[in-house]
Parts: C-alpha cells; structure tokens; sequence
C-alpha cells in the first residue's frame, strides 16, 4: 500500500509512531506530509523514522492559496465550529464555548446566541444550512495534484478537526480523487474540545467507547464508520521495566533517595490562563510549609510542558528544599526512559489536566489534581476532564483546594508502599478495551490495511454551486468596507484592524509633526535668498 499521512506539524507524529513503524515493518509505503513548521521536536522524530525505514518519506504539505475562497471559507468554518459549542453537552463547559468566540465572525456570534435561546433545534437547523454552503467551497488545485503525485491507496489526517482547521481540503481532495480517508483522532480530548468533522471521512479511528459516542452524538459520524481500536500512542508504556534503579535514578536528577517522591506534571492551559509556573511554586511552598508528616520533607520531580518552558526562565527552585525541575519531551529513546522512570520511581503523580494522568496510571502510580481559582476553569470548564472521574470508577483524585488536596496527597504517599503497582479499571475502559493485554497498535494498523478495500463514492457536484459564488462575491465586497466590520470580523480580527489603523493615524501625524517643524526653516532660508 501507498499511504499519505497528513498532521499539522511533525510533532503530530508522535502518537501515532508505533503504527507507522508497524505499516514500514509491514512493507507499506508511507509519506508524512505536515503544514507548519514547529520546534518542539517532530523534526527529529521523522527524520529518524525516515533514516530507519526507506520506506517511509516525510516533507510539507501545500496550504491552500489565500484567496477570496479562502478567506471566505476560514470565516465560515470559524462559525460553525462556534455554533457547535452551542450543543447542550457544553453548557457545562463554558470555557471551550467562550475560547472560540473571540475567533468567530460577529454575526455568528449573534446567530449562536439566538439558537442558544430558540433551542437545540434551530442550532442543528442552522448548521446543516451553513454546512452545505460550506461544501460548494471549490477545491484548491495544488492540493489535489498533490495528492495525486503520491498515489496513495489510503489517506490519513491528524488532528483534521482543530478550530477553523484548513485539513478538511485534503479531506476533499482526497475524497474527489476517489481515495479512501480517516481522520486519526490525536487524544483524548479532541473529539470534545476541537471543532466539528464537518465531512464524514470514510474511517474514524478512536480509542475507546466514550470517544465512540462522542463520534456518534457530538459529531454525527455514522456507527459504521466509526473503528474503535484502543490507544496506540500509550502501548510503549505497558510491561516496561526502568532503565535504572531508584537510588541511581535519584542521583541523576539531584534527588535524595532516602524518601518518597512526588511527581508534578505540567499541563497545556488555555491562553488565557495564569502561568502554571506560578501555581507550581505556591502548590511547593505549602507542601513544605504542611505539618503533615509524609509530605513535608518529600522530594519533588517537577516535568514543565515542552510547549510552555517560556514559564520556566525566571523561576528558582533552589530554596524550596529538595526539588528539580527536570525533564525533556519524551520523542526519543532516551527521553522517553527518563519519562518512564519519573514515573516509575514516583509515589503519585499530580497535575492539573494532562494526558501524563493516564500514562502514570498505566504505570500503576496514583493521579491526583487539585481546584484552585485561576486555573479550575481549565478542569471544569471542559468536557474531558470529567472521563477522568467518571469512567470506569474513575482514575483522577480531586482536591478542592490546598487543604483538602495535602491531605490527600499525604495519605497517598503513606500508603504507596502498599498500593505501588495497581492498575485501575479505567485503564482498561478508557487505554485498552478490548482487553488489557491486547495492544492497540496491531489492530490500528489492520484497519489501515483493511481501508485498502473500501471504494468510496466519488465526491458529487452540487447543482447549487453558484450559491456559493454569489456568497463570495457578495463578501468580497464587504471584506474592505468598515461599517461590515462588526459582522463580517471576528473580535480578535478587529482588535488588529484598530490597531494597525491607530498605527497609520500615529505615523501620519508624526509625518505632519515632522513637516510643519521644517516649515520655518524653508521660511527663513527662503527670506534670506530674496533679500
């Protein structure tokens, strides 16, 4: 087989990089072909793929010419993935609501208020009218030729559905060449905190039977589509041994060996969120200021997020007794044998909300968060979070507030002894469900294969086409005239636009400043060349 594998950025490698070794392994031709650039590790990931399998190639991907179709298209999907927030499930979620709305356009903006108002009737009603505007968008023909340059049998995309995501054009494009397509869910929360999958690929590929429903419910992807087929970006982590003891892995990071160890893992926060920095130093100080007897003295592994070490540059741990921040993104062998370790070697794992939950309960260690103001938004104010403590009995333990957290915390790390190595049944239900020893690699590379056989229907032309034409004409007038702006621009679209044209006001009065200041002394020179 022939398979191109959209993602964003490399990075977006990273969880699938098991099943891309096993289709190399298998003698399939692979091309990972990503968007934008990044610099937090995915080059170097590909490149080794690329080095340990000739098979398998990587390079970039074509945007999409920002053209009137294009900039119509951005606007459009920024609204419908903001009128997909309208959904009754995040009226518990406000925060992912209120994330996209300063990226939407105003007039969907109003019309989601309206829906909101009128129930959850007229938000399907509206957004199956502006979802089939949305599909006359014509293809762009770069990307097809790209595509069909590499003749693939199969392709993939990843994540497909972040906000206002231009994927979806290789989603068409594919499906216009004829060639089967999934989208690969990326993690655990993307079925629930990004956008809508606005076309049904012809495979969905999720881990477990909550993103299944949520595939079903939220997105409306047809039960056959749908292939449920475990976490594969997790297996690295199941039957591993250390690759060192306790004592000499204490040594490495600076730790004393002599008492429990405590994990602290940070998280991706909204942008809007204090720095987790912060929340990391004050969660330190009271651990050691506590009067608890095993927690006071313990030594603390703090893990910053790859994406966030910006948070990091001015912080000093020196004085906050035995603790280390230490860690890199876990893309290569060693790295990934430093983040088993941390693991390992830990008596509970804390954190505010991150995937490293999951992996220390693969672990067998205790996960444990706490809600504090400032940041609890990013744990409530989300769908995901909620699997959590829901699934399967649960695995996260919350406390609400400081107190209620040391406690917590200080009856984990008196009992870890005891409890080290524990396995909850969430792991299976949510990482493993078809059972915790079948590996999910093995079954997502079959549903790749088996994606060879299918023959989807030939991408159809709508007879109402020339809606859409009349759509981008009609805006392509309004795009530079200002009294459409409130409806036409999003609020951060407009922010700018203020400030750019703030900008040009200031530069123009100091060009007139500057000429006016000259005026007398061409006065001067002038009277003294006629006397």
């Amino acid at each position: 087989m022939r398979i191109l594998f959209f993602g964003r950025h490399f990075t977006y490698f990273r969880n699938f990089e098991s099943v891309l070794r096993g289709l190399a392994e298998r003698g399939h031709h692979i091309h990972l072909a990503a968007e934008r650039d990044e610099a937090i590790g995915g080059q170097q990931l590909v490149e080794t793929l690329a080095a340990t399998y000739p098979n398998l190639t990587y390079g970039h991907a074509p945007a999409r010419v920002a053209d009137d179709d294009a900039w119509v298209a951005s606007h459009l999907r920024l609204g419908l993935d903001y009128l997909r927030y309208q959904h009754r499930i995040f009226d518990q979620a406000l925060t992912l609501r209120e994330r996209s709305r300063d990226r939407t356009p105003a007039i969907f903006v109003t019309i989601g208020r309206v829906v909101r108002r009128a129930g959850e009737w007229s938000r399907r009603a509206v957004v199956r009218l502006l979802r089939r505007l949305e599909r006359y968008i014509p293809e762009d023909p770069a990307i097809r030729e790209f595509i069909a340059s590499h003749r693939p049998d199969v392709v993939l995309i990843t994540p497909l559905i972040n906000l206002g995501s231009s994927q979806i054009e290789y989603q068409r494009a594919a499906k216009g060449l004829g060639i089967p397509n999934a989208l690969c869910v990326w993690s655990w929360d993307h079925l629930s905190s990004k956008a809508l999958i606005r076309d049904w690929p012809d495979r969905v590929f999720v881990w477990n039977d909550v993103q299944k429903h949520e595939a079903l419910s939220l997105h409306g992807v047809p039960p056959d589509r749908v292939v449920v087929t475990g976490a594969q970006c997790f297996d690295q982590w199941f039957n591993r041994q250390p690759s060192r003891d306790r004592a000499t892995f204490c040594a490495h990071v600076g730790l004393p060996a002599d008492r429990p160890l405590v994990m602290y893992a940070c998280s991706t926060l909204f942008d809007h969120s204090p720095p987790e920095a912060q929340l990391v130093v004050e969660w330190i100080r009271r651990v050691r200021a506590s009067a608890l007897p095993h927690l006071k003295d313990v030594g603390i592994l703090v893990r910053p997020h790859p994406s966030r070490l910006f948070e990091w540059d001015d912080v000093d741990l020196t004085a906050l007794g035995p603790t280390v921040l230490w860690g890199r993104n876990p893309l290569d062998p060693v790295s990934k044998a430093d983040y088993f370790d941390s693991m390992f070697h830990s008596a509970v794992v804390v954190g505010l909300i991150t995937s490293a939950f999951i992996e220390a309960g693969i672990v067998g260690r205790p996960v444990h968060t706490l809600l504090v103001p400032g940041f609890d938004d990013n744990q409530l104010g989300t769908v995901h979070y909620h699997y959590l403590t829901n699934t399967a009995g649960g695995l996260l333990e919350v406390g609400h507030g400081y107190d209620d957290h040391l406690r917590r915390l200080d009856a984990e790390v008196a009992g870890a002894a005891a409890d080290a190595g524990g396995v909850k049944p969430f792991i299976k239900a949510f990482v493993r469900p078809h059972g915790l020893d079948v590996a999910a690699t093995p079954l997502f590379v079959e549903a790749v294969e088996q994606m060879a056989s299918l023959s989807p229907a030939p991408a159809g032309r709508d007879v109402l086409g020339f809606v859409w034409r009349g759509v981008v004409g009609r805006l392509r007038g309004l795009r530079h005239t200002d009294r459409f702006d409130r409806w036409v621009l999003s609020e951060r679209e407009l922010a700018v636009k203020l400030r750019n044209l703030e900008a040009r006001a200031r530069r123009g009065r100091e060009r007139r400043a500057v000429r006016k200041a000259a005026e007398p002394k061409k006065e001067k020179k002038k009277k003294k060349e006629n006397a």
